[in-house]
Formats: C-alpha cells, structure tokens, sequence
C-alpha cells in the first residue's frame, strides 16, 4: 500500500482492517493497567476509544495518535486507592490531566525552556526507572503467590510461559506481530493455562461461569471520582514525569510521519489534547491516557499515518467496551498470566529511564548527576514518606514517586553546576 498521510482517507475495504490493526497494538497493554489498579477493562476500552477522539479534535485531525491506558500513573492508582480509595486516585488522575493544560497553555505563551531546566535527563530518567521498579514487588507477587499469598509453584511456571513467550515474540518476530508480544504472550500463557487446569483440575484457575452470567450488551463500569489536597498534588506531581514521556512520544511520531508535530499542531495543543483525554477517562472510571507507543510502532511498519485510520481503531475500541461478555472474558486473565506480563512492561518502563539517561549523555562523573539520581532512586523504591498532621483529620502526604520527583526537581535546582556541564542537557 502507497503512504498514506495523516488527512488521508483510505478506502473503506482497507480502513476496517488497517483500524483494527491498531486495536490489536494496544489492547493487552490498555486493558493490563485496570486489572492491576481495580478498574473495569470495558470502562478503560471506551475511555480510550473517546479520549483519542479528543486528543484528535484538538490537535485537529492532524496529529495520528493513539491514547490508551498509562502504566506511569499505576503507583499512584495503588497508593491512593489504598490510603484515599479509588474515587480519590480518579479525582487525582482528573487534576493530572487539567494540570497538563495549565503546561500547554504556559509552553503556547513561554515556549518549553524553563521545563527542560527544572526536569532534564537526569531528573526524568531516574524518575521513570522509579516507577518502573517500584512495581516490581507487584509483578512478583502475581507471578510466585497464590490467591492466600502462598508460594505457587504452579503459578511461577504459567508466569514463566507467559514470560518467555512475549519475550520471545518482542524480539524475534516480525512485521506486525512484532508490534503486539503483549497480546501474543497473554494469549500464550491463557491457553497454557486451560490446558493446565484440564489435565490437572486442582490447578484450574479460568472459570467461564462469569461470562456465562454475563449479558451481550452493557454499559462498562463507570466510576464517579472524589477529590481530596493530597492525592490531587500526588498526581499532579508523578505528572510532571508523564509530560516529558508526552514530549518523547510527539517527537518519535514527528520522525516517524516526517511531520513536526511541535510546530503544527503546536505541542501545547497535543498537550492539551492529552490531558483532557486523561481527565475525561477519570471521570468515567478509566485508567490516564497516555499516547502509544505500539501504535506509533504500527505506523512505522505500515507506512500508514492516516488519522482516519487511529479514529477508526478509537470507534472500534468503544464498540467493545458495551460488549459486556468480551468484558466478563477478560477478567478470567489467570493472575499469574499478568504476572509473567508484568515482569516484563515494569522491566521496560525502568529500562526506558536508564535510556533516557544514556540517549541524553547524562555525565555521572560529575557528582552532582550522581547524587540526584541516587536520592531519587533511593526515596522512590524504599518507598520514602513525608507525612505530617495539618488540622484535624486532615494530614499531608507525599511519598513514593511524588515524593522522589519533587527531592530530584529541588537537587537539580540547588545543586550548581560544574563548567563543563553548562549549558549541556545533563
């Protein structure tokens, strides 16, 4: 097929299966994020579906991109569903988003310097391999222990299948099977999981009963969201790390049309267009957007930009989300399925810091660049706390990633910089 540019319009013949092409890029990764947070996977569907609509309409129709669920965001889900409930992590996810265009408001009057100064590399870097290895624990816990938090031998080898599998599929296929090993893997360690269960009935851990309940048709689990002080400022903190992920992404996708998507539509606008999408999937129960890069991967390997095409796949997921046995077969995914997923996606967000840091030259002879990156490392993963009472019951608290990303902001601003590393990225 010849190249199609973002405002081409395929034929209908091919715009079906080259739409669908896209769904299959992100749907294991869209609908891993609400099972490991509590969330319905239909609501994170339909939220996905609509909020590339958005993202579409308001960088006008000029940006391909498609926004699915955001793994960066998955700490603070945890943490503040823990400590606030989950309607306080949505009502936080909401002011992420809302925070994102205050940013492509300041970026459309200032320009983007002052944000390269507060959050270089370095910061960046060593904020995301924190969200990434503070999940690790999580990844583990699904993959080794049982449902009572048992050792599981059984469940370690269908985590070690499905590992191995996506493994595998991530780096020896090709083509458009390339762009999907999560799907693949998921699908891989699902069935190994039915054969398990069928030669050995003690280890069966699908039970159908629950998409036989199910209805055809449904509304998704939508959630209405709650707003407290402390998680709004947790996630409008870990949002900062996002932002930069946002401005990666929209360079990548610039490369990759041969378009700069910076200049026109303007990176305030896909900004903007981002964290409305993100604070239209809290409202209605969904896991934050984020633009994807299993997507942009897909239009890399097609040749295909067209955004018709990402608005197509967007519909399609949508369509989904009201299938409410598709929903009900979804969560039968055995734990220790996504466990085996997990080891791998958590692995990658960590490792995506670490090449963040080595693509932008990051320098750790000097001290400063070492010390930043080893408190923040520290403070993320031990799982640092500032916490204390303000009146009543109501108490103050920043930890974790949150905590991690404003101590590594205030080093790099206090922290002089020696005269050979000024006026560099690091």
């Amino acid at each position: 097929m010849e190249i199609l540019r973002p405002q081409d319009r395929p034929q209908l013949g091919y715009w079906i299966p080259l739409s669908f092409q896209h769904v299959f890029a992100m749907f294991g990764a869209t609908i891993l994020v609400p099972i490991l947070t509590g969330l319905d996977p239909a609501a994170a569907l339909f939220t996905a579906g609509t909020g590339t609509l958005i993202y579409i309409l308001c960088t006008g129709a000029k940006v391909p991109a498609f926004l699915g669920s955001s793994f960066a965001f998955i700490p603070p889900l945890i943490g503040i569903t823990a400590s606030h409930g989950l309607s306080y992590a949505l009502g936080g996810a909401i002011a992420a988003g809302l925070f994102y265009c205050f940013v492509g408001i300041i970026i459309r009057f200032a320009g983007k310097n002052w944000l390269d100064i507060a959050l270089p590399p370095v910061v960046i870097g060593s904020v995301i391999m924190v969200i990434g290895l503070v999940l690790a624990p999580v990844a583990i816990n699904m993959a080794m222990n049982d449902s009572d938090g048992n050792y599981s031998l059984v469940y370690l080898s269908i985590a070690a299948v499905t590992l191995c599998v996506t493994v595998a599929s991530n780096i020896f296929l090709k083509g458009f099977f390339s762009t999907i090993p999560i799907l693949i893997g998921m699908l891989a360690g699902y069935f190994f999981t039915l054969i398990m269960g069928f030669f050995f009935p003690a280890y069966a851990l699908i039970d159908f009963q629950i998409v036989r309940d199910a209805p055809w048709l449904g509304m998704p689990g939508f959630q209405i969201p709650s707003f407290s002080f402390v998680p709004i400022l947790t996630f409008v903190i870990v949002s900062l790390a996002t932002i930069c992920e946002h401005l990666g992404d929209t360079l990548v996708t610039s490369k990759v049309v041969g378009q700069d998507f910076y200049k026109n539509p303007g990176l305030h606008r896909t900004l903007v267009g981002d964290g409305l999408a993100t604070s239209w999937a809290a409202l209605w129960g969904g896991p934050p957007n984020t633009t994807y890069g299993e997507n942009i991967g897909v239009m890399a390997i097609t040749r295909v930009y067209s955004v018709w095409v990402i608005g197509g796949a967007a519909l399609i997921a949508v369509l989904l989300s009201f299938f409410r046995k598709f929903g009900a077969l979804i969560r039968t995914i055995p734990t220790p399925v996504l466990g085996g997923i997990s080891m791998l996606l958590f692995g990658i967000i960590a490792s995506s810091g670490l090449r963040t840091i080595v693509e932008s030259g990051v320098d750790y002879r000097e001290k400063r660049n070492l010390t930043i990156t080893s408190v923040i490392l520290v403070i993320g993963i031990g799982g640092g706390k500032l916490a204390f009472k303000i009146t009543g019951d109501l108490q103050f608290e920043l930890a974790g990633v949150a905590l991690a990303t404003v101590v590594g902001i205030i080093l790099n601003l206090v922290f002089p910089k020696s005269k050979e590393t000024v006026g560099t990225d690091s």
